[in-house]
C-alpha cells in the first residue's frame, strides 16, 4: 500500500464555472469554484488542481486571479493549468499563488521548456500533463487541445523524454474515459508507471470508490485526480480515504 497517496480535486474552469464533460468535451456546469475549492479543502483533499478550460481557445489562462483567492482560504497545494507557454506565465502562476504548475501544450511543441522551468523552480514545481488517447492494443498517443489535436508523439516515448528533462510529476488523462465514470484505463497507468521514476496522477474515468481502489492496488500510480465523483456528490473525501486505509 502506498501511505503518501493523495486525492486531487480536478477543477476544470470555463468562464468563472466549474465545467464538467465527456472525453473532454460537451462540457455542463457544476458550481463555483472558489465555493468547490474551500469545500474540498474542507474535506480533507490533499491538493487541488486548477484547469483552464479554453485557455488554448483564447491563448493565455485566465486563473491568476482565481488561484490567488482560493489560496487566502483554503491551505492546500494547488497547482494550475491550461495555456502556460512561456516563463512569464510561469512566473505568474507562481506568483499567485500556485505550488505546482501543469502543462500539456507549451511543453511538447517546445521540450526545451521543460528544461527552462526546472532550472530555476525545481523539477517539484513542474506537472507534465498528458492527455493520452488508445491508439491500439498497449499503444496511446499524446494529444493536445482538449484531446482533439493529435501530436504524433507516443505516451510511453513522451513520459521517458519529459522525466529526462527534468519533470517532477505526471497528469496521465485518459481522454477515453474521461467522463465516463466507468472506471480508469489500468493498462495504461500500468505501462507508464514501468517507465516513469517520477510520481503519475491518474486521471478520468472514477465514478465509485472502487475505480479509485482498483488504481491503487494495482496500478502503482502516486495520486488519482477526481471530478465528477466529489461534483456530483457519489463519495466524499473521507470516504474514498477510508476505503483505501489512508490515515485524513
Amino acid at each position: 500500500m502506498l501511505p503518501n497517496f493523495r486525492i486531487i480535486s480536478r477543477l476544470d474552469i470555463k468562464n468563472g464555472f466549474v465545467i464538467k464533460g465527456i472525453h473532454l468535451e460537451g462540457l455542463r456546469k457544476v458550481g463555483d469554484p472558489l465555493e468547490l475549492c474551500t469545500s474540498y479543502y474542507q474535506s480533507g483533499v490533499d491538493e487541488v488542481l486548477f484547469m483552464d478550460a479554453v485557455a488554448s481557445y483564447y491563448g493565455r489562462n485566465n486563473l491568476f486571479d482565481v488561484i490567488e483567492q482560493a489560496g487566502k482560504k483554503s491551505f492546500v497545494p494547488m497547482s494550475i493549468g491550461g495555456g502556460l507557454k512561456s516563463m512569464e506565465d510561469v512566473d505568474r502562476a507562481f506568483l499567485s499563488g500556485a505550488d505546482k504548475i501543469s502543462v500539456n501544450t507549451g511543453i511538447i511543441r517546445n521540450p526545451s521548456f521543460i528544461n527552462d522551468v526546472a532550472s530555476k523552480y525545481g523539477a517539484q514545481a513542474l506537472i507534465c500533463s498528458i492527455e493520452a488517447k488508445r491508439e491500439g492494443p498497449g499503444q496511446w498517443q499524446c494529444y493536445v487541445e482538449n484531446g482533439r489535436e493529435a501530436t504524433g508523439r507516443d505516451v510511453m516515448d513522451w513520459i521517458a523524454e519529459a522525466q529526462e528533462r527534468g519533470v517532477g510529476e505526471f497528469l496521465i488523462t485518459s481522454v477515453d474515459q474521461e467522463g465516463t465514470k466507468r472506471g480508469f484505463d489500468i493498462e495504461l497507468y500500468k505501462k507508464a508507471r514501468a517507465v516513469s521514476k517520477v510520481p503519475i496522477i491518474a486521471s478520468g474515468g472514477a465514478g465509485k470508490i472502487e475505480h479509485i481502489k482498483q488504481a491503487y492496488e494495482e496500478t502503482g500510480v502516486q495520486a488519482v485526480a477526481v471530478a465528477s465523483l466529489l461534483h456530483y456528490k457519489l463519495a466524499t473525501v473521507n470516504e474514498i480515504k477510508n476505503v483505501l486505509g489512508i490515515p485524513f
